[in-house]
C-alpha cells in the first residue's frame, strides 16, 4: 500500500533547477502533482519561470549558478523529504510514470535503494530513436541519505550506492526545439573548464580522430541514420561535442595551439 501524507501526495519532494524555462515547464510541473512538494532553485530568470513555478505551488529559491552538479546538490539540500525526484525542466514525466512513482510503497522503501527511468529524447515534437542518446537510463529517484548529484560542472549523475530498481513510465525529454539548438556554446565552454582543471590537452590528430569515432559511434553503430536528417544532425552534435571543449582547453586565449 503506497504511503501518502495527510494531502494524499507522496513523501517526495521533486527537484529541478532552472533559468528561463516557461516553454516547457507547465507540462513538467503538472505531471509532478503527485510529490508532495516540488522545489525550484533559479539562477536568474527573467521569463515567466517563477509565474508558473508559483502557480503550482513550488517552493522558489533563487542562487546564481555555480554548474550543473554543484547547483543540483544545492537543490537537493533545500528539500523537505529525504526522497527525492530530480528532474530537469524540460523533462516530462508521462502518465505511467506517475502510476509506477504512486504504486511504490515509500513507507517500507529502503533508503539505500534507487530507481532508474527511461529517458526519451525529443527535437521539437519528434521523437529521436536512435544514435548516440538512446537508450538513455537515469537514475532519478533516490534517498539523499545515501544518494546525491555528482559535483560536476557538466553531465552530472546520480551514482547508485545500493540497489537499482526500474521505473515503468518514461521521461519525455524535449531537449531541443530545433536542430539548431544542438551546438550550444555553453555547454562547449563548460566542458573546456572540465579539461583546463584536469590539466587535458589534445592535438589536431587526436581531435580528429575524436571527431571522427563519434560521428561513426551515432550514425553508423547507434543507427543514427534512421532517423534521417535528424540522425546527420544528432551525430555531428556528437562529433563537436566530443572535441570543442577540449579544443577551447588546448589553445590560449588568442586561439593558437598550448601544445608543441
Amino acid at each position: 500500500m503506497t504511503q501518502t501524507d495527510d494531502s494524499g501526495s507522496l513523501p517526495i519532494s521533486a527537484v529541478l533547477i532552472t533559468r528561463d524555462a516557461e516553454y516547457h515547464l507547465e507540462l513538467v510541473l503538472r505531471a509532478l502533482g503527485v510529490c508532495s512538494e516540488i522545489v525550484v532553485l533559479d539562477s536568474g530568470s527573467t521569463d515567466r519561470t517563477r509565474e508558473i513555478a508559483d502557480a503550482h505551488g513550488a517552493v522558489w529559491h533563487e542562487h546564481p549558478f555555480d554548474g550543473y552538479g554543484p547547483q543540483k546538490r544545492r537543490a537537493v539540500g533545500l528539500a523537505a523529504n529525504d526522497w527525492i525526484l530530480s528532474i530537469d525542466a524540460d523533462e516530462v514525466l508521462d502518465d505511467e510514470g506517475v502510476t509506477a512513482l504512486a504504486a511504490i510503497d515509500w513507507s517500507r522503501a529502503d533508503p539505500r535503494d534507487c530507481w532508474t527511468i527511461r529517458r526519451r529524447p525529443f527535437i521539437g515534437d519528434r521523437e529521436i530513436r536512435h544514435g548516440h542518446w538512446v537508450p538513455d537510463d537515469v537514475v532519478r529517484i533516490f534517498n539523499r541519505r545515501s544518494h546525491n548529484v555528482s559535483d560536476v560542472a557538466i553531465h552530472e549523475s546520480v551514482h547508485p550506492t545500493g540497489p537499482v530498481h526500474r521505473l515503468g513510465g518514461s521521461l519525455l525529454h524535449y531537449s531541443y526545439l530545433d536542430l539548431a539548438e544542438l551546438f550550444r556554446t555553453d555547454y562547449f565552454r563548460l566542458k573546456a573548464e572540465v579539461f583546463r582543471a584536469r590539466g587535458q590537452r589534445a592535438g589536431g590528430a587526436v581531435l580528429a580522430a575524436r571527431c571522427g569515432a563519434a560521428f561513426v559511434n551515432s550514425y553508423v553503430i547507434r543507427r543514427g541514420f534512421l532517423d534521417g536528417a535528424a540522425g546527420v544532425v544528432v551525430a555531428l552534435a556528437a562529433a563537436a561535442h566530443s572535441v570543442v571543449g577540449l579544443a577551447l582547453a588546448s589553445t590560449d586565449q588568442t586561439g593558437s595551439s598550448s601544445r608543441a
